[in-house]
């Protein structure tokens, strides 16, 4: 029994070491697709900057704090023959003391932080508007500049800021791009706004952050950042998407759209990005050949996974509006997926880093 002891108090001993390992350990993977931690624009390197100020502060309290800490428990520990200590009852200048130290920390800390409320609540000059709808579960986005509408990937050239106005379509989402720092609630009926900006090119996960139903956690999408001769050809790719890219020639895509026809997909979906139909309540597909992701970035747009988002939308994401009239063979699942991956308004896949 005295041998147990032991090893469970040398255990108890280790174990906040043995913790802190973990952690350490943790911390050092390479990819963290949704960290907040490495800021790629104006508007995220000023939030961090905050965020940064306010963790030198914190760790210089602990140490100091702490540390005191130690060493009144070191030094002035009890003896088993020591005299009962002296009973005071409080000190003016010490409860002044730790009253206006706290107060300045809180002011060095509030100081940069309303500089960046103030300069951050307003978006540069010559921003580009995009219009941000959310949707359960997915997101719409609309360029009024362009009148371009698409669906859960957003272009942007690079080093040029965005204007985002943003508004739902039925309860509330937040949308959130990490690396920008790019934050804000969407509410039905009425509107918010915010800005940001990228620095680099690359593809940049973003996701709702406010519990909006069963499939929150499935609601995501793509900042493709591209340089701006990039974005124009984009831009004029999908500007000319006024309907369905032909598919003379190809008979299995051919059949792919008379089944996209009569299998009631073309009542919520269309791929007309320059004037959508009103009333449309699915994703805009302008361009869904091309796109790095479907099912509002759920799957990696591939044939097989495609055929299996149009074969079972209710197995991945249950709850969704996506629904295939009648039963569906496995030749009809392929030539559905060979006439929407023929959908490519843009000449090719753009070329962009890795996801960030």
């Amino acid at each position: 029994m005295r041998f147990r002891s032991i090893a469970i108090g040398r255990l108890l001993w280790w174990s906040p070491l043995l913790t802190l390992l973990v952690l350490v350990a943790a911390g050092c993977a390479e990819n963290y697709p949704q960290t907040t931690l490495d800021p790629r624009g104006e508007f995220a390197r000023m939030v961090d900057d905050v965020f940064m100020t306010t963790v030198r502060w914190a760790i210089l309290v602990f140490v100091l704090v702490e540390g005191a800490l130690v060493v009144a428990i070191i030094k002035f520990r009890g003896k088993p023959d020591d005299p009962e200590p002296k009973q005071i009852h409080g000190s003016s200048v010490l409860e002044v003391v730790w009253t206006v130290i706290p107060a300045v920390i809180l002011v060095m800390v509030a100081i940069p932080t309303i500089k960046v409320i103030f300069e951050t609540a307003k978006e540069p000059a010559d921003a580009m508007v995009v219009e941000v709808i959310g949707h359960q579960w997915w997101w719409e986005f609309r360029y009024p500049e362009y009148g371009i509408t698409t669906a859960n990937e957003m272009y942007v050239p690079v080093d040029r800021t965005v204007d985002l106005r943003m508004v739902s379509d039925d309860v509330v989402h937040s949308f959130w791009v990490p690396q920008f720092a790019a934050k804000r609630d969407v509410f039905p009926n009425r509107e918010t706004r915010m800005w940001f900006n990228t620095e680099v090119t690359g593809e940049f996960p973003g996701q709702c952050a406010e519990f909006c139903g069963i499939q929150h956690a499935r609601m995501g999408f793509r900042v493709v950042s591209v340089e701006v001769a990039e974005f124009d050809s984009w831009v004029a790719g999908m500007s000319a998407a006024t309907e369905p890219v032909s598919v003379e020639g190809d008979s299995v895509a051919l059949a792919g759209q008379q089944l996209f026809l009569t299998k009631a997909c073309i009542g919520c979906h269309s791929f007309n990005a320059a004037a959508p139909p009103p009333g449309q309540i699915g994703p805009n597909l302008a361009n869904i050949g091309s796109r790095t992701m479907i099912a509002a970035g759920m799957l990696e747009n591939t044939d097989e996974n495609m055929a299996r988002w149009i074969s079972d939308p209710q197995g991945y994401k249950e709850g969704s509006l996506m629904v295939i009239a009648g039963e569906i063979t496995e030749a009809e699942l392929a030539a559905l997926v060979a006439y929407l991956r023929a959908q490519q308004v843009v000449a090719s896949p753009p070329v962009v880093a890795d996801i960030q």
